[in-house]
């Protein structure tokens, strides 16, 4: 009876560490290279194709965004507010495209990628290529529309010290 048990505990062991159909995930982006403006929004596709031949449940994407800088601070919150997306089941042979929109925060050499995870368990992510993004920086003179209150400000004062002047000058000569 001991050696049934011990057999069937073997067993059962075997199939629960013998891998089951898997899905084989790859991720993919649209493009490797981006060329945007400080402030401007940018849009880019990924690709989540299963390969395998079991159906890829609760898996997760991830937006990743860093500097290729160095001592250039990125905060990836400040880039996109939807990071990470909860997607559907994908059959074998089949996909999914997601839509990542943007804003260019920092000027500079930005590198984003796109991980996609299991919702439970202990795998290796899934990483797309690095979508390399330049950024030029945007010099202007009239940052936020504030030119003209910084050109008014300063002539409204001297206008006003001018007609100050001149009122006490009036009254000086009519004296």
């Amino acid at each position: 009876m001991n050696r049934r048990l011990a057999v069937a505990a073997l067993a059962s062991f075997a199939l629960a560490a013998a891998p089951a159909a898997s899905a084989a995930l790859s991720v993919s982006l649209d493009r490797t290279t981006i060329a945007a403006r400080l402030g401007h929004t940018f849009l880019f596709r990924s690709t989540i194709t299963n390969q395998g031949s079991a159906p890829a449940r609760g898996r997760i994407a991830h937006l990743n965004v860093l500097s290729l800088r160095h001592g250039v601070y990125v905060d990836p919150e400040d880039w996109s507010t939807h990071r990470t997306l909860y997607l559907p089941m994908i059959p074998p042979g089949g996909s999914t495209t997601l839509t990542w929109p943007v804003k260019a925060v920092n000027a500079g050499s930005i590198g984003i990628y796109v991980a996609v995870v299991p919702r439970t368990g202990s795998v290796r992510p899934v990483i797309s290529q690095t979508l390399r993004v330049a950024i030029a920086d945007r010099k202007t003179l009239n940052s936020g529309g504030i030119l003209p209150l910084a050109l008014a400000v300063p002539a409204a004062i001297g206008l006003a010290w001018l007609l100050l002047r001149v009122s006490r000058s009036r009254r000086l000569a009519a004296d």
